[in-house]
């Protein structure tokens, strides 16, 4: 199973108007770098709630690390092995492919948000993988989706307020105060039925190590959580990237760990939860500085492979503040060429 859209589809010609509905910098609803106040409304089940509560477009979680330092998307893997199939991977690629930002400015990228603890969870109807979805945790049911996310744009994955009916529409919300991440795929306000809609829902403690049941999927195809592995604005003007990056390549053949669910078997392709690593050779002086902290990241930590769509193409936040005049050219001088794959499942 794979929810990536073709590039083509990737790239909705969407406004930016989040700036104005919900502010820029931080990306808050209220102001830059401030939470929502809470308003009441309905909480798509019919009873009356505290919406909104708390909520952050874009939060940098104080710089807070997602994930324990162990955990394989904050792993080291500087000197991990080369894999013995490596260069085979590499030519299956095609040594000539150029890598691609797929982040930016909206409409690109992945918007992901925050909420307080107090935000309302509401319930999601699914409409493919049930039997593989989280309906809650810790006792708690529902996911806190606020209610401006049926009506402003940016906020579900393509642009488009409540998130439309096509592309694959990924949800990422973060419950700041209980620490954990609720993802979503193909996600949808079924305004008809008064519902939330979801081909499949994944909930994860971001202090905790736990992986999906083997054979499971995610809001991911590899049934990897998302939002870990994007390049976020702020982390890459701190410094080096200090985690691995979320990629895709056009076909996969099985899974290794850490990913628990295949979508492809494509012989002589990389399989799910494969970890690329840009050469330690790699002369990194002539990028800019954000730059630099992006490819410095993917030569400790590498590029883990997530789902199936355009051939490395690396996913990040939707960020305004974003430079695609910078990245796209950076990018696309990085080739298949400049990246080696380590030992298949390496831990």
């Amino acid at each position: 199973m794979s929810f990536l859209r073709s590039s083509a589809a990737r790239r909705l010609l969407v406004p930016w108007v989040a700036c104005v509905v919900i502010g820029c910098g931080e990306h808050s609803p209220t102001a830059p770098g401030s939470t929502g106040t809470g308003t009441t409304g309905s909480n798509g089940t019919g009873s009356s709630a505290v919406a909104d509560s708390g909520v952050i477009v874009g939060d940098d979680f104080g710089g807070r690390q997602l994930l324990p330092a162990d955990n394989w998307w904050n792993q080291d893997i500087s000197s991990a092995p080369v894999d013995a199939q490596s260069n085979a991977y590499i030519d299956f690629i095609g040594r000539s492919r150029g890598a691609h930002p797929d982040f930016g400015p909206a409409p690109y990228g992945f918007p992901y948000l925050s909420v307080s603890g107090s935000q309302a969870r509401v319930t999601v109807t699914w409409t493919a993988y049930g039997s593989e979805s989280d309906n809650g945790y810790g006792g708690l049911s529902g996911y806190p989706i606020p209610e401006m996310a049926k009506t402003q744009p940016n906020l579900i994955e393509g642009g488009i307020a409540g998130g439309g009916t096509s592309g694959d529409r990924h949800m990422l919300i973060v419950d700041r105060d209980r620490w954990l991440l609720y993802e979503l795929g193909a996600t949808r306000w079924n305004a008809s039925a008064a519902r939330w809609e979801a081909n499949v829902g994944a909930i994860f403690d971001l202090a905790s190590n736990a992986r999906r049941p083997d054979g499971w999927t995610s809001s991911d195809a590899a049934g990897l959580a998302i939002l870990p592995g994007l390049v976020r604005y702020d982390e890459a003007v701190r410094g080096p990237i200090h985690h691995a990056m979320r990629v895709t390549v056009r076909a996969t053949n099985g899974y290794v760990w850490p990913a628990s669910h295949r979508a492809g078997n494509t012989a002589g392709a990389l399989p799910m939860g494969a970890r690329l690593r840009l050469k330690a050779s790699k002369d990194l002086s002539s990028y800019s500085p954000i730059v630099r902290n992006i490819f410095r990241g993917m030569q400790t930590y590498g590029l883990i492979v997530a789902d199936n769509g355009n051939d490395l193409y690396v996913s990040g936040a939707m960020d305004s503040r974003w430079n695609n005049d910078d990245l796209n050219p950076a990018f696309h001088g990085l080739t298949a060429n400049d990246f080696e794959i380590i030992s298949l499942g390496y831990r």
